[in-house]
This record gives C-alpha cells, sequence and structure tokens, in this order.
C-alpha cells in the first residue's frame, strides 16, 4: 500500500511538471505574447540570448558599402581612396548615406552583403543634413525599415551599429552599445542620437539599429581625441524620414526658413538650459523686412513653440514648406509683438 502512495504521488508530480511544460511550450510556440525572454520581430519569435546576432542577420542583407575616388585627391595612386556605408530604402536600388561619404566621390561603386559589385550614381545630396542618395541599376533588394516617426528611443536601449570601419575588407562590421542621449547638437543643424557603439571612419552613412530590427538612426559622426571614448553621433530616422520624402517629392530638401541671421545667447553656446531668446542680427528676406523685423530684435516663439537656439528652430521648421505662414513673436523696441511671416527658402551649404 505504501509503495502504491509513493507511485501515484510520483505520477502526479510527473503529470503537473509536464502540464506546466506544455502551457509554457504553447505560449512560447503559438507567440501569441512576448516574455521576459522571448521577442517578435516581423512576426518571428526569438529568444532575447539571440536578439542581437538575429537582428543582424535581418538587416546585414540591406546594408552597402560605398568607394570611390576623392574628387580632390592630388595623390594620382589607385590605392588613394575614400569609402564609407549606406542602407536601402528602396528595393530598386536607391540607397541613403551620408552627404560627406559622397559628395566629393568620383567613380562610385557599391558592394553589397553578398560581394556583389555594381556602379553607383550620385542623386541627390543635402549638405545640411548630412543625407543623399546614391542609385545602382539593379532590383530585387532588401529595404530597410525606418523606425516609425516620431522616433520613440530611450537612454540605455540596445542598438546596433553596421558598417565599414578603417578597411573596406572589414564590410558589415557589426557593433552594439546603447543610446547615451537624444536631442544632441553637435556642429549639426539638428538633433542626433548619441550612442557608445564603436563608429569608426567607414561608418559613416550605415545604420543604427534597435532590437526590432528598425533603422533609428545613420550613422555619421564622432568625437576622436586621445581622452575621449565611444562618444558616437547617428542621424535620427525622423529627419531621415524628412530629407527622403522631401527628394521623393521635390527632387531636393525645401527647406523653410525665416530668412533672419540668428544669434544665439551665451547660454545656449556653452550649452547651459536656457530659455532666453536669439537676437536678431540681420533680416536677410524681403519677407523678414516687410513686416517690420530687424536687427536687435529677440525672437522667442514661433508659431507659439518657444526656441532658444538654431537646431530648436531647424527641427520645428521641419513641418513647413518656404511660402507658409508663421506667427514669430519677438520684442521688438521694448514691446512683446507677434508678426505673420511669410517662409522663405533656406539657400544655405
Amino acid at each position: 500500500m505504501r509503495g502504491n502512495r509513493q507511485r501515484k504521488v510520483v505520477m502526479m508530480l510527473a503529470t503537473a511538471l509536464l502540464a506546466l511544460t506544455m502551457s509554457t511550450s504553447g505560449v512560447i510556440a503559438a507567440g501569441s505574447k512576448e516574455g521576459p525572454s522571448t521577442r517578435v520581430i516581423d512576426g518571428e519569435l526569438y529568444v532575447k540570448a539571440s536578439l542581437v546576432p538575429d537582428v543582424i542577420k535581418k538587416v546585414s542583407p540591406s546594408v552597402v558599402a560605398i568607394i570611390g575616388k576623392p574628387a580632390d585627391e592630388k595623390n594620382a595612386s589607385r590605392f588613394a581612396l575614400s569609402h564609407g556605408t549606406g542602407v536601402f530604402v528602396k528595393s530598386d536600388g536607391w540607397i541613403v548615406t551620408n552627404a560627406h561619404v559622397v559628395q566629393d566621390m568620383e567613380r562610385i561603386v557599391v558592394v553589397t552583403s553578398d560581394g556583389k559589385e555594381y556602379t553607383g550614381t550620385r542623386k541627390q545630396i543635402d549638405p545640411a543634413s548630412d543625407l543623399a542618395l546614391v542609385k545602382i541599376n539593379a532590383k530585387g533588394f532588401k529595404p530597410a525599415k525606418l523606425a516609425a516617426a516620431p522616433l520613440k528611443v530611450e537612454v540605455g536601449e540596445t542598438v546596433i551599429a553596421i558598417g565599414t570601419p578603417v578597411s573596406f575588407s572589414l564590410r558589415n562590421t557589426a557593433t552594439v552599445g546603447v543610446i547615451s542621449g537624444m536631442n544632441r547638437s553637435v556642429s549639426s543643424d539638428y538633433n542626433l542620437l548619441q550612442t557608445d557603439a564603436a563608429i569608426n571612419p567607414g561608418n559613416s552613412g550605415g545604420p543604427l539599429v534597435n532590437l526590432k530590427g528598425e533603422v533609428v538612426g545613420i550613422n555619421s559622426m564622432k568625437f576622436v581625441d586621445v581622452d575621449i571614448d565611444s562618444m558616437g553621433f547617428a542621424i535620427p530616422a525622423d529627419t531621415v524620414r524628412y530629407v527622403l520624402d522631401h527628394f521623393d517629392k521635390y527632387g531636393k530638401v525645401k527647406r523653410a526658413s525665416l530668412g533672419l541671421e540668428l544669434e544665439e545667447s551665451w547660454s545656449a553656446v556653452v550649452g547651459l538650459p536656457t530659455e532666453e531668446p536669439m537676437t536678431v542680427l540681420g533680416a536677410a528676406s524681403p519677407n523678414a523686412r516687410k513686416v517690420g523685423i530687424s536687427a536687435g530684435d529677440q525672437l522667442y516663439s514661433v508659431n507659439g513653440k518657444q526656441v532658444s537656439t538654431n537646431v530648436e528652430l531647424n527641427e520645428l521648421l521641419k513641418a513647413f514648406l518656404p511660402g507658409q505662414t508663421v506667427n514669430v513673436t519677438l520684442l521688438s523696441d521694448g514691446d512683446l509683438v507677434t508678426r505673420k511671416l511669410v517662409l522663405s527658402e533656406y539657400s544655405g551649404h
């Protein structure tokens, strides 16, 4: 009797364990929920332990290496070349990269992840955003998936940089890090993402990817100094979308401008948090002069949104086109006034 009772207890425990295992397996197999150790990417369930290599495997076919001869290179050697990285944004051979990668490049050659070579043609270029489009005459490529706008990323979020660092033989190198900061303005006209993922010469134009396999940024620059480590920067996906949309619609970026020469406050220049206005140094556009804006006025807001830096203003103006009208609030001759200003087309760079 005692032996039978022990066998029954063992059988009950085994049955309970089997039921628990089947229940857990059912959740994973069905992929109906993302558990703490799983994630759904493009309808497929992945275990987090293998997320990074799985994401690299999915995104790498969309990444290309770009090489060519610098136009201003005086060295006649056939080895005097420059290179960078690009990302397919359309299946018929359209590639986004950095403007500084291809702006002065001759005889562009594009190498895909499977090692095939194509002649590239520079199509559109926008130095203000440091973005450009290159086209190759081939089809059937896998375009990368740009993260949705507005971009939703968090400091500390894991990201992967894929590119061609230092040597052209190191194509499709992947490095892993985190988003170190957001809304950075570093020698740029727009906000940048900061990352500690290793970004080296040749990575420019390559993707910064989240663990969903989405491109959250296009790698663009890094700080380089003996005392500086792991400070790279990428152009956010929403700025990439803005530029690509304009390229598609207008063949260039129709960038709106207030038509004013503006000076940031001392606090803004040194990076202190500030709500101080920018000072008008001059009204460059006839539209600005027509509504009475002049040197010495102080700009507080545009369409009710406060702006204290040129980057903040540029980010705001991405929502507008030249010819549209905005309300600008300024301090002029001691009075706070609001004027309706017709936006001009930016002609810088």
